[in-house]
């Protein structure tokens, strides 16, 4: 997938994103639409972890972070994924000793290594897999403009420094549909990170009434320690390649070079290749994520293994007895009320 414009997240419209502004606006009001319909009941609970625009914004972290939570409440999480980039449609629960990032898609693979992990074109086929292989409830990654599934807590992720972009829809801005709109299908936002967009963000959030979460990013601590005070080549395959950047800056790595391809990249042997002799002629380490790593991992030679250090982050959340609020609504018969949001706003 091609990164996205850069004038997406230039703080005023450009005269370009005016330009595509009655696009933008046709395509924001036919997502909204979409948002709104009801969807289909599958006798289990369905948290959806989605965004309000099209990219990156720290979904798969999230959800992660919540399935675990969950977890220690006895429940049995099934995290349900498109399978973006994957040839499978589905609906079939991701093996990670059996299928690659080519067959499922690689975030599905990453998701299954630490959560039970069913991928499906059609999401209610999906949904009814995890049913019956176990799950008590259903933690959708990606889906909130998907009517599909009948959602008990719709949570949206916003990235502080990115934020909306420019505040415009798709293909004038990042939004998938305007933001009030979409704040008005949202039971609650979590916002990762400090920055003025996603400050605005939340207080637009908290102007309609929805709970505000905010939560943080925190690399492995082992990873770090390797990287830091190290010349590093950056190399990444997401949608928002400055965010991992950025991350390796602040554990005090020395970035020398960066190759930040479009999200969910397929790496050739040409790209391995390109980049170890980079790497090499800096005298560098190379850092990438945990997403990149389950399509590199086929590719790297064993001989530049000490090389490549794969840095995970994991999510934390500043607050996490308000979360805790949050999921209690899907406790106990798929029909229990919505939450009450106590103490978040």
């Amino acid at each position: 997938m091609p990164a996205a414009p850069l004038f997406w997240w230039q703080e005023k419209p450009t005269f370009a994103a005016r330009l595509l502004q009655p696009l933008g606006f046709l395509y924001g009001q036919i997502t909204l639409r979409r948002m709104r319909r009801s969807g289909a009941a599958i006798g289990l609970p369905v948290l959806c972890v989605g965004n309000f625009i099209a990219g990156g914004a720290g979904k798969t972290p999230t959800a992660i972070a919540l399935a675990r939570m969950l977890e220690r409440r006895g429940e049995k999480p099934f995290v349900l994924m498109r399978g973006y980039g994957g040839r499978l449609s589905g609906p079939v629960e991701v093996d990670p000793d059996r299928h690659d990032a080519a067959a499922v898609g690689d975030e599905p693979m990453l998701m299954a290594r630490h959560l039970r992990t069913v991928i499906a074109r059609d999401r209610v086929a999906g949904a009814k897999l995890a049913r019956g292989l176990g799950a008590t409830v259903i933690v959708m990654d990606d889906g909130l403009q998907n009517p599909s599934l009948a959602k008990r807590l719709k949570l949206a992720v916003v990235d502080g420094l990115g934020g909306v972009g420019n505040g415009l829809c798709v293909p004038a801005g990042p939004l998938r549909a305007p933001l009030a709109g979409q704040l008005a299908e949202t039971d609650a936002v979590i916002v990762i990170g400090r920055g003025k967009a996603g400050a605005e963000v939340a207080a637009a959030a908290k102007a309609q009434g929805k709970p505000v979460v905010t939560a943080r990013l925190q690399p492995e601590r082992s990873a770090a320690e390797r990287l830091a005070g190290q010349k590093v080549l950056a190399l990444s395959g997401i949608g928002r390649p400055e965010k991992f950047a950025a991350t390796l800056r602040e554990i005090g790595a020395a970035i020398v070079s960066e190759r930040a391809f479009g999200d969910h990249h397929a790496y050739s042997a040409a790209d391995v290749a390109a980049v170890i002799t980079e790497a090499s002629q800096q005298k560098a380490l190379v850092a990438t994520t945990e997403k990149d790593w389950t399509k590199l991992a086929a590719l790297w030679p064993a001989a530049e293994v000490g090389r490549l250090v794969v840095l995970p982050v994991r999510l934390v959340f500043d607050a996490p007895e308000g979360v805790e609020s949050l999921l209690s609504s899907l406790s106990g018969a798929a029909g229990a009320a919505k939450p009450q949001h106590h103490g978040l706003r």
